[in-house]
């Protein structure tokens, strides 16, 4: 008897050890590289990964539980931006990652701020999600008014492989300044400017993001902020430089004390993936991210969460489509452009 117990006791050992080696097996990783602290890439990849994650072992759909994809764990990962991201997707250190669509591509071009560089020809469309508009920053106690204010002054302009460094660079070019000769650069993330600018140490900061952007929602409500908006000529030398841009406006309201609209420019933020990537997890990983479970997740875990629509997922896509994702998009009655 005690013999017979014990037997049974290693079989049920067997088996759950099985059972586990086969979940471990079952189970993926996803990594999705975002952008720095005080930015909306960060928590806006966190948002997306929750929703399409489904490690073994969750309570199912139907059920209240995740509706992601089987066995997938999204991971969402703090970087520098855009220009690593793509980068970091081309050479395979990460799954997939948020890049604006300008520097998209320029990067699978090798053109732009690429120029002279091989071009990033891995680079695939997953979905357009959100726009992100050009803010200039300035406290509100300073005296500056208009972009060409600033020459001479220390702003924060992104971290070197961000595409806020590039779209700063673009704004202060197209008002005549030159990067460290009109004004001095530091090479910051949002929450690094929003400190040195709460500080004195710093007289503004450009970024490229989406509303409302949490460091400058601190800057606004502890020692107030503006900000300066974008000419209409100056935008249309931006817009003939870089065509994914166009013209916006960041809403009265989103920042304390920031009563009246701001004319600005914007430009798609946008989920992208390797050409490497296979076929049926990015159709799953799409599927996931559109399906109901997940609209309520992006209504209530973002305030840019409510812009990511599927009627806009192929906005403004100048590379290819994954056929992952091209194959849930056809299946969806849209048109999938071809680039």
């Amino acid at each position: 008897m005690k013999l017979k117990t014990a037997l049974s006791a290693a079989a049920v050992i067997a088996v759950t050890a099985a059972f586990g080696a086969a979940q471990a097996q079952d189970m993926r990783f996803f990594k999705i590289a975002s952008g720095s602290a005080g930015g909306t890439y960060y928590p806006m990849a966190g948002l997306i990964a929750n929703a399409v994650s489904n490690p073994p072992g969750s309570r199912p759909c139907e059920k209240r539980g995740s509706c992601g994809v089987p066995g997938l764990v999204a991971i969402a990962m703090s970087a520098n931006g855009s220009v690593a991201n793509v980068n970091a997707i081309q050479s395979g250190t990460v799954d997939s990652g948020l890049a604006q669509s300008d520097v998209t591509y320029w990067a699978y071009t090798g053109t732009g701020v690429f120029d002279g560089k091989p071009p990033l020809t891995k680079l695939r469309a997953l979905a357009n999600l959100f726009p992100e508009h050009i803010h200039v920053v300035v406290r509100e106690d300073s005296p500056f008014r208009q972009v060409t204010d600033l020459k001479g002054k220390r702003i924060g302009i992104g971290l070197q492989a961000s595409g806020a460094k590039v779209g700063a660079v673009l704004i202060l070019e197209a008002h005549g300044m030159k990067e460290n000769v009109d004004y001095e650069a530091e090479y910051l993330n949002s929450q690094q400017s929003i400190d040195r600018m709460r500080d004195g140490q710093l007289e503004a900061m450009i970024t490229v993001t989406g509303y409302p952007q949490a460091a400058i929602a601190e800057l606004a409500t502890t020692v107030g902020a503006r900000l300066l908006p974008i000419a209409a000529d100056k935008a249309e030398i931006v817009k003939k430089k870089a065509p994914f841009y166009y013209n916006e406006k960041v809403p009265a309201g989103v920042y304390e004390g920031i009563d009246s609209d701001t004319a600005t420019l914007a430009v798609g933020a946008q989920w992208l993936v390797s050409a490497d990537a296979d076929d049926k997890l990015i159709y799953e990983i799409t599927k996931a991210l559109w399906n109901d479970n997940t609209r309520k997740l992006l209504n209530n875990g973002h305030a840019k969460g409510k812009v990511v629509q599927l009627g806009t997922a192929l906005d403004a896509i100048g590379i290819p489509v994954h056929p992952g994702a091209a194959k849930y998009y056809k299946e969806a009655g849209m048109t999938v452009p071809q680039n």
